[in-house]
């Protein structure tokens, strides 16, 4: 069985297997003892990711699920390789480590929609991560179909929890003496970076599992438009790197949707990008570097939240 993993707007090209990246050497601020190329290019409680993706793949899903009440199909282990089945691209930014407020060992705020998400992410000089860079941070430099490997684990991320049934009149209520006591019940996150096995290769924590994560898709689709959800949040569902869901509009919030921010790198302590290929040159050297499209996040809608979490 062949799972082809797309995302819209790719280019077509041969089927070609996709090389790993060497990663890059971890950084003080992830405890190791620095000396990557991209030290400094990114502040220092984010990772710096430096990669080539593509944008659309085929992998073989050895053991796969179906059915069930969202009508997923679920891969539950993927076989050894992945075929680039379209345009490769390289892509360097810095992503958040951790969900906002990218703090390990904080509870990241939950019923955040897509604007309040760009506009969080905004106030700290970051934006939301475009689609494939979630996408590539998560799979690594190993380009793996989960940020540990290639079976599904419930003991690596935060997923696979049994389903608790919400009050969502008393979730959604204003008042906080309603709202709280129902959203501590049916909430089953865990602080951020509490499941060290859920790491990428690049040092980014929690990307499946856990909460569903805003991020910007580069063509509008589905209901969402400019947003869509990665990662699945803590129950059973996809909780892969490719999945995405756009189904909901950018206006909706949930008891488990929050996010992470993400940033461009800075230009000045890069390094060097890939030469352009030379005249006639049959075979590109390295994948092109990719420039995100230039949309901007539409106008925020009032009112302007914060999200909820414990109190």
């Amino acid at each position: 069985m062949v799972a082809v993993e797309p995302a819209a707007g790719s280019a077509p090209a041969p089927a070609v297997a996709l090389p790993p990246t060497a990663p890059p050497a971890p950084s003080a601020s992830d405890g190791g003892a620095g000396g990557d190329p991209g030290v400094g290019a990114c502040p220092a409680d984010m990772a710096f990711v430096d990669v080539e993706h593509c944008p659309e793949v085929e992998r073989t899903c050895l053991k796969k699920e179906t059915g069930g009440p969202n009508h997923l199909v679920i891969c539950h282990e993927f076989a050894l390789g992945t075929r680039c089945t379209s345009a490769p691209r390289r892509e360097r930014f810095c992503i958040d480590r951790y969900e906002y407020p990218n703090q390990k060992g904080a509870h990241p705020p939950v019923h955040v929609n897509a604007y309040d998400a760009a506009a969080l992410c905004a106030a700290r000089g970051k934006r939301l991560c475009w689609e494939s860079e979630w996408t590539a941070a998560c799979e690594g430099p190993e380009h793996l179909p989960f940020p540990y490997g290639l079976e599904r684990s419930s003991a690596a991320c935060n997923i696979d929890n049994p389903w608790i049934a919400p009050d969502l009149d008393k979730a959604y209520d204003p008042d906080p003496r309603v709202s709280d006591p129902e959203l501590r019940r049916i909430d089953q996150s865990v602080p951020s970076g509490s499941k060290p096995g859920c790491r990428s290769g690049f040092g980014v924590y929690d990307q499946p599992g856990n909460m569903d994560e805003w991020v910007r898709t580069e063509e509008r689709r589905g209901l969402g438009g400019w947003a869509g959800l990665k990662g699945g949040a803590w129950g059973h569902v996809r909780n892969a790197c490719r999945p995405a869901t756009t189904s909901h509009v950018p206006q909706f919030r949930y008891y488990f949707i929050s996010f992470r921010c993400c940033r461009d790198a800075d230009p000045a302590r890069l390094p060097a990008a890939p030469p352009s290929p030379p005249p006639g040159a049959s075979v590109p050297v390295g994948a092109p570097l990719w420039r995100p499209p230039a949309f901007p996040v539409p106008g925020h809608p009032a009112p302007r939240e914060t999200g909820w979490t414990p109190r």
